[in-house]
């Protein structure tokens, strides 16, 4: 893939952005996820690929676009495999909540799991963690190996996980080795991510949440030097057969990256809708202008770039068009 392809990319998640945070705090995730989907949609027709989707806003019958199997891109570049989510965390901007964002990864074609919409159990690491933990182990002795790798006392440690009754025999265990816990309310790839910001100061990611949104987490873990580990967690026997169609011999082994995202190069994408870890928020300023915080990544060459870009609405006509509907 072209390196002139990573500034495209992020022009992408840009809008969908800008669309989306227009509903922040009005209470309607129906209409923010619309925003930032038809936005999202809008721009990938300018960039040049020859994409398709692989994890999207649903099968076809059920997304009127971004669907799996869609065809994105002005037909002119690469083929490529997309993984998009538009608007990661709608509960979040529709109650004015912090780490809603917008993401999409691109990668080589055939590179991209694709993803049932099921749960994953998964342990998401930073680069010193990378390759020392294992999502077999028991959580008392990943704690012990994160604790002794980082030089902190397990008092010291702090374990991100999603907020949800499924996750209160994990908490459990974690409080009775006595690490400290930072609850998610929703946000699971920002989650997922924030072991590999030192800033951030959490030291894993645990619990289940979206296998999708796995597979996106792993794609900006490899581009920082993270890992991110996985096993889907199919309810029955049709998700079962479902994930055995999608190309898993075995649908409960331990997803590593390489079976998420390949081992070839790989381009991550984010920008930040409301505040969060890492990421600022939209904000709206005087002059018909707005501040988006983003960040793009590129695993062949590990370069980390954190944009931030000033728009004027005025020359954003499909923001512009929305903003006079309202």
């Amino acid at each position: 893939m072209e390196r002139e392809l990573a500034l495209e990319i992020v022009r992408v998640t840009e809008l969908a952005a800008l669309a989306s945070a227009r509903w922040m705090g009005r209470g309607d995730k129906i209409n923010a996820d619309a925003a930032a989907t038809e936005a999202m949609r809008t721009m990938l027709d300018s960039v040049s690929i020859r994409g398709t989707v692989v994890i999207g806003e649903g099968e076809m019958d059920e997304a009127p676009m971004l669907y799996i199997g869609e065809r994105v891109g002005n037909l002119q570049g690469p083929e490529v495999d997309v993984a998009v989510d538009p608007l990661e965390g709608t509960e979040l901007v529709a109650k004015g909540l912090n780490n809603a964002l917008a993401v999409i990864a691109v990668a080589g074609k055939g590179n991209l799991l694709h993803a049932p919409d099921m749960y994953m159990d998964k342990l998401a690491v930073g680069p010193a963690l990378a390759g020392k933990v294992s999502l077999d182990d028991p959580i008392e002795a990943t704690l012990r190996t994160a604790s002794s790798t980082l030089n902190k006392p397990l008092s010291d440690l702090t374990v991100m996980i999603l907020d949800r009754p499924r996750h209160q025999e994990i908490m459990n265990t974690l409080r009775q080795v006595g690490v400290r816990i930072k609850c998610l309310s929703d946000g699971d790839v920002a989650g997922a991510m924030a072991p590999a910001f030192p800033e951030s100061g959490i030291d894993l990611y645990l619990g289940s949440g979206g296998a999708p949104e796995g597979v996106l987490a792993a794609a900006a873990l490899s581009c920082l030097g993270g890992e991110l580990q996985g096993r889907l967690k199919p309810s029955g026997e049709q998700e079962y057969e479902r994930c055995i169609q999608m190309g898993l011999k075995d649908p409960v082994q331990i997803l590593a990256m390489k079976d998420m995202i390949g081992e070839e190069d790989v381009i991550f994408a984010a920008t930040g809708i409301t505040p969060g870890e890492f990421l600022g928020g939209v904000s709206y300023l005087p002059g018909q202008r707005a501040e988006t915080h983003s960040i793009v990544m590129r695993v062949k060459t590990r370069t980390i770039r954190f944009i931030k870009t000033l728009h004027y609405l005025p020359n954003k006509p499909f923001i512009h068009a929305v903003e006079q509907e309202e």
